[in-house]
């Protein structure tokens, strides 16, 4: 049987307040150590994979309608007037439930998982749309380098729909720490190296992507091992770097297949 939740009304109640800076901020959960997940897609996202929320808030209007699902998954379910639940919403249509999450510890690099490095990537949509390419095509490790969009500030989240679940992450990363790699690691470049299709990728692999204008730093494109052009026959350079990302993990796992520590 669920629990009867605490109701909260005022927006000065302490919990509400922190809550709001997990919402509106980038970088509130590293200072925090919790993260917000706004709507049912991603609090389903992170229970299928076995997270669990500290507590969960849920609109007046939407709690008597709530799922058993999201009700009984945190100890502590807290009920707010539909108006305060809007005001601490990070979206424009508020989704009238959420839950906050321990951040997760951040894991040391596994030196043979196949892995994307972001280089930099600084708009929050390209990385989140880069998580969901890395879980679609079996790339378990993702590294973020510094300078590169937080990794579960709430942009991210929910331009990832929920592929933070199934990878492992790690941020604010320097490149020297890449050096355990015991990978190839792969770059593209417009200008220099084979077509990619036309050259064997391997598997695992390290796939580095880099900043939407300067793209990869001299130091990483000095590392690869592997450098390929993505043709593009319309005559434009239009592909973004999510765009790019897809495309080349794309290929590393038709050809590659997937190694047994990206089945697990």
């Amino acid at each position: 049987m669920t629990a009867a939740p605490e109701r909260i009304t005022s927006a000065n109640n302490p919990l509400i307040k922190d809550l709001r800076k997990l919402a509106a901020s980038n970088t509130a959960y590293r200072k925090q150590g919790q993260v917000w997940l706004e709507g049912d897609h991603l609090c389903s996202a992170a229970l299928l994979r076995g997270f669990k929320p500290v507590w969960a808030l849920f609109s007046e209007s939407f709690w008597p309608l709530a799922q058993p699902i999201y009700a009984q998954a945190a100890i502590k379910n807290i009920v707010v007037p539909d108006g305060l639940f809007t005001e601490v919403s990070g979206l424009e249509s508020a989704a009238s439930m959420g839950f906050v999450m321990d951040l997760p510890a951040q894991p040391q690099i596994q030196p043979l998982s196949a892995s994307l490095i972001l280089d930099r990537v600084q708009d929050a949509g390209n990385v989140g749309s880069m998580l969901r390419s890395a879980a679609a095509f079996g790339f378990s490790q993702v590294i973020a380098l510094k300078g590169t969009a937080a990794l579960w500030s709430p942009k991210v989240l929910r331009a990832g729909m929920g592929a933070h679940f199934g990878l492992q992450l790690l941020e604010g990363v320097e490149a020297e720490a890449l050096d355990v790699l015991d990978v190839p690691m792969l770059v593209t470049s417009s200008h220099e190296g084979d077509v990619l299709g036309r050259v064997k990728l391997p598997m695992p692999c390290a796939w580095v992507m880099g900043h939407e204008g300067q793209g990869v730093s001299a130091l990483l494109m000095a590392k690869a091992a592997i450098k390929v052009r993505i043709a593009q026959p319309g005559g434009e350079e239009s592909l973004n770097v999510a765009a790019a990302t897809a495309i080349c993990l794309h290929f590393s796992s038709m050809q590659g297949g997937v190694s047994a520590d990206q089945r697990l």
